[in-house]
């Protein structure tokens, strides 16, 4: 039989090592947990304004700052229209901070665009016409052929045609609407007559006016003359 003392001591190293059992117990319970909270905590989702974005955000900024200096209005200005502060706007100009929805449409009815334009990616299949892709097309009225210069996404005003107009043509009838018009004459030659006036045009030579001006041209060579047409607003 052993003695008391010896009992004693075994009792205390039977506790001493349920303790020390039970401490690595919880230590790795800890370890665990803690692993599992840094490992899948949710991500902080930064609030939609006056947070640092990502270059998607600088990009933003850049092209808001570079329409407005354009268009020589002052972040008061456009702070003010847009219904947001100037220091924010600064934030968002410099990238510093990513406007929600509602203050990038302010920013953008402030500067006369809509949030497409904003948010537009460019590409050739909306910004480039390649030359060995033109399609000719004519109406029925006129032998003259026509072919779109510019492509047509919503929201564009601009409009450029390429005309080839064979010899002997009548006079296009004398229009007027709203808008402009930039004419310019790459081969032969075109009578441009504008309230009455006419204007010889050569090869070279280009006209501007505005489009509520009668105005009407020929092809007066003796060859196809073929010119360079922009208008605003679309016409085709």
């Amino acid at each position: 039989m052993p003695p008391p003392f010896a009992a004693s001591a075994s009792r205390r190293r039977r506790s001493s090592g349920r303790r020390r059992v039970s401490h690595i117990y919880q230590t790795s319970l800890f370890s665990i947990k803690h692993f599992l909270t840094i490992r899948f905590r949710p991500a902080m989702v930064p609030s939609t304004e006056n947070t640092r974005p990502a270059n998607a955000g600088v990009a933003l900024g850049s092209k808001i700052r570079a329409l407005r200096q354009r268009l020589k209005r002052t972040l008061d200005e456009t702070a003010t229209a847009a219904g947001i502060s100037k220091p924010f706007l600064s934030q968002v100009e410099r990238g510093l901070a990513s406007p929600s929805i509602t203050s990038l449409a302010g920013i953008a009815h402030a500067l006369g665009v809509t949030v497409q334009y904003f948010v537009e990616t460019p590409s050739e299949e909306r910004s480039v016409c390649r030359g060995d892709q033109l399609r000719f097309f004519s109406f029925a009225d006129s032998a003259n052929l026509f072919a779109r210069l510019t492509n047509v996404p919503e929201g564009r005003q601009l409009e450029a045609i390429l005309v080839r107009m064979p010899p002997g043509q009548k006079r296009s009838e004398v229009t007027t609407h709203a808008g402009e018009e930039f004419l310019y004459v790459i081969e032969g030659e075109v009578a441009l007559t504008l309230e009455g006036k006419s204007f010889a045009l050569h090869a070279g030579d280009s006209a501007h006016y505005q489009s509520t001006v009668p105005h009407s041209w020929v092809n007066t060579a003796k060859i196809e003359s073929v010119v360079v047409w922009v208008g605003t607003p679309r016409l085709f």
